[in-house]
């Protein structure tokens, strides 16, 4: 008889029955050691039968402890229907013996209702731990039969996988109860943190068990793809990759087996964030909730080596990195939608888009590779360069990286966007997730080291701008930077520096959250602005300092620097309406805001303006100071000659000379003043010029008020009439900015109109005193200084 055994066919053994073979009998030679794995497969399996009889031992056990608990629970309810059979025959006896009966029955009734309360309670925790002991045990039958398939002597998968999905529904249905109990009986803490205890044991069991079933299919589908047609991505033809796209080319039962445990994994996963939101109740849930795709991670994590391998002959050529993530990134983030979608759907999983998970996945792959072996070396070349004081290529190369992170994460988010997948800018926490540049959260002071590089970039390319006179006399056209019409006169050396500081708005943009954004602004926007203001100053102390402003030269110097400073004030205040600015502005309590270490002292839970409201005031006390300046300047000019009128008291006693019509000593002083106004009018801007014309009409106001009219002087009719010839020339000189120059000459006005009022009219104005004076629209001048007025009026020639 032949003793010789027929080995079943391969085609119906399992695939670890398959592998197993393969490992231990590859020739010949290996099956001398048959007998020792024989001997070793039977002790293996004395092993499992001997645990097989304990958990036998253990549910007889369960058993007999649920009878004796039962038969007890069976005694408080037959206990529970006696009594019940009692109160119903004491209420049928109340009726025939009366009061005595109804007494005894009014006291015992309260406490028979409380105890048929606390058998139905005691009989709801009984069936709920009943049912959960049940939910339990299949939970933990389920998980050990799944990690002990492997070394089954039969292995199915079919029923494998059937019996990973019987342990997610237990664990669907024990966490339904649980929430019931947490709602409904949250005393019963104890049975939930006895439940919870296990579940968490198989949960700790099972999932690194998908996973590492899920690494196997992906290792058998051929993923990682290869990227040999990949390590030069600057040949990027923009054409997809389906063809060497494994999830795209499987079929048959390996994808059936790669779906099933992809959906299972998302399933564990819903189950998890389900925990999570009961546990947490009441907590800050979102933080905790949200975690990345866990089934995305596993497909991610194996190109992210594959690509490291890649990237390391890549140190001095960085933008091939970002070329190549983007490049993949691309390539596979339709088959997220078309294929892995619609199974993170069918798990139930809301909140989670397959696409928006593996773009994030990928780019956080490359934030930590940027993390850990690119930035530190950086900043040690700095650091080296720093003791040593030789000069190397760290800081410009810091730079160019900064650089390509900005350009790739413009890509990545309108990868994102383009594909449907709607991020809002308000939501820092979004922008994170697709931002290399997210390398900044963790490490604030390397963001402090790229802004103090930034910044000394910046000021070196001001320098020369600054530096050119030519660009400080050629004035910007038309309104340039503002939406409005206005045109500030402004020299163009105010639009470079804004356009370097729009550059780094535009720069802090990029970053991924409001904190970031504005600690970079603050540290790299303040100082351009305080650095221009400086510029200004500089040049208006020079010009003060040369001449004090006696010359046309000084003048305009000083006009087009005010120019700049209202035209710079003007382009902060509308930038501060826009959106970014107001995030800054109402996020206030990060401590990045003021701990910028910017030039000025910066309170932002004070700010009503935006993060540059010092700045802002800054330029706009720069501007009235100085045109303030200017008014004062012209005052003194005009007021020097105009000395000798203002000291002539004789000639408001006697006739003119024939032919003047004006006094000649004030001729000098008005071809003096409008000479400079000319000036200033060609030069200053016109919401500047408004406030000069009128503070200087209000200085010679004063000055002519208290040099004439308060002088102690006799005024006769003659003089009278000379004075008021004398003021509408004034009056003609202010008449080109305004359609009644005599309102903004209040005192000499009103003082001119008291003199012209007749003797009797006088009279009564002595007499009327402040009654008098406001029915007479006399308002700018007090009593007394009108009864000076009036006294000094002589009537006669």
């Amino acid at each position: 008889m032949d003793a010789t055994l027929t080995l079943p066919p391969s085609t119906t053994l399992s695939s670890p029955a398959v592998t197993f073979l393969n490992d231990r009998l590859n020739d010949l030679q290996d099956l001398e050691h048959a007998p020792s794995i024989v001997s070793e497969l039977q002790s293996q399996c004395l092993d499992l039968e001997n645990s097989l009889a304990d958990l036998n031992s253990r549910l007889e056990s369960s058993l007999l402890g649920y009878a004796s608990f039962s038969d007890r629970i069976h005694g408080l309810i037959t206990g529970t229907t006696s009594e019940l059979s009692d109160l119903d025959s004491l209420t049928a006896g109340s009726s025939v013996y009366g009061g005595g009966k109804e007494k005894a029955l009014a006291e015992e009734l309260p406490e028979l209702a409380k105890e048929v309360a606390r058998v139905k309670i005691v009989r709801d925790y009984a069936d709920t731990a009943l049912k959960l002991v049940t939910l339990v045990g299949d939970i933990e039958d389920a998980v050990a039969f799944v990690m002990n398939r492997n070394l089954h002597k039969r292995p199915a998968p079919e029923s494998s996988e059937d019996m990973c999905f019987h342990a997610i529904e237990a664990l669907e249905k024990t966490e339904d109860v649980l929430t019931s109990i947490t709602k409904k009986q949250s005393q019963w803490t104890r049975l939930v943190s006895v439940v919870d205890d296990r579940v968490d044991r198989a949960l700790a069991t099972l999932r690194p068990q998908q996973i590492a079933d899920q690494r196997i299919l992906l290792t058998s589908l051929g993923w990682p793809p290869p990227l040999s047609s990949l390590s030069s991505p600057i040949r990027d033809t923009g054409e997809s990759s389906e063809a060497s796209n494994p999830l795209f080319t499987m079929q048959g039962d390996l994808k059936h087996k790669y779906c099933e445990t992809f959906r299972a994994l998302c399933r564990l996963q819903e189950l998890q964030m389900r925990r999570k939101a009961r546990q947490l109740e009441g907590h800050n849930r979102e933080i905790a909730l949200h975690q990345p795709l866990w089934a995305i991670e596993e497909l991610v994590n194996p190109i992210s080596v594959a690509c490291q391998r890649h990237f390391s002959k890549w140190e001095d050529k960085p933008e091939f990195i970002f070329a190549l993530v983007y490049k993949i990134t691309r390539d596979y983030v339709d088959t997220m939608d078309e294929l892995l979608q619609p199974l993170v759907d069918k798990a139930r999983l809301v909140g989670y888009s397959c696409r928006e998970e593996w773009i994030s996945a990928m780019v956080t792959s490359l934030s930590t590779y940027l993390a850990k072996e690119v930035f530190p070396v950086y900043i040690g070349q700095m650091e080296e360069e720093h003791v040593s004081g030789v000069q190397s290529q760290a800081r410009i190369s810091l730079l160019h990286l900064v650089d390509l992170m900005i350009s790739f994460d413009q890509r990545v988010l309108s990868l994102a966007t383009h594909s449907g997948v709607l991020i809002s800018i308000q939501e820092d926490r979004n922008l994170q997730k697709f931002s290399s540049l997210s390398v900044f959260c963790d490490r604030p002071d390397w963001l402090d080291l790229w802004a103090e590089i930034e910044l000394s970039d910046t000021l070196a390319k001001l320098k020369a701008e600054s530096d050119d006179e030519r660009k400080w006399k050629v004035k910007v056209q038309g309104a340039a930077l503002l939406s409005g019409p206005e045109n500030y006169k402004s020299p163009i050396v105010s639009s470079a520096f804004l356009q370097h500081l729009s550059l780094v708005i535009d720069r802090c943009r990029s970053l991924p959250t409001t904190s970031l954004r504005c600690r970079f602004a603050r540290l790299v926007g303040a100082p351009i602005i305080h650095r221009f203001l400086d510029s200004l100053l500089r040049r208006c102390q020079e010009a003060e300092g040369l001449t004090a402003l006696t010359d046309d030269e000084g003048l305009i110097k000083v006009a087009n620097s005010a120019n700049a400073a209202h035209y710079f004030e003007s382009v902060l205040k509308e930038w501060c309406e826009d959106v970014l600015f107001l995030e800054m502005e109402f996020d206030r309590d990060d401590p990045f805001f003021n701990d910028t270490g910017a030039k000025g002292p910066f309170d932002m839970s004070m700010s009503t303006g935006g993060i540059f409201e010092v700045e802002i005031k800054e330029l706009e006390r720069f501007r009235k100071e100085w045109v303030e300046k200017i008014s004062t300047v012209v005052l003194r000019g005009f007021e020097a000659d105009s000395r000798e009128y203002l000291k002539n008291k004789k000639q408001w006693q006697e006739k003119r000379e024939d032919g003047w019509t004006v006094s000649k000593h004030l001729v000098g002083a008005l071809d003096y003043l409008q000479a400079k106004m000319a000036v200033i009018e060609e030069n200053l801007n016109s919401i500047d010029f408004v406030s000069v014309w009128r503070s200087l009409a209000s200085g010679i106001d004063r000055a002519l008020f208290n040099g004439i009219f308060m002088s102690s002087v006799k005024f006769y009719d003659s003089g009278v009439e000379s004075l008021s010839n004398d003021l509408e020339v004034l009056f003609g000189a202010f008449r080109a900015w305004c359609l009644r120059p005599e309102g903004f000459f209040p005192k000499s006005s009103e003082g001119l109109k008291l003199l012209k009022m007749v003797k009797k009219q006088q009279e009564f104005g002595v007499i009327g005193g402040e009654n008098w004076m406001k029915e007479n629209g006399v308002r700018h001048i007090s009593v007394s200084e009108a009864e000076k007025i009036l006294k000094s009026r002589m009537f006669g020639s």
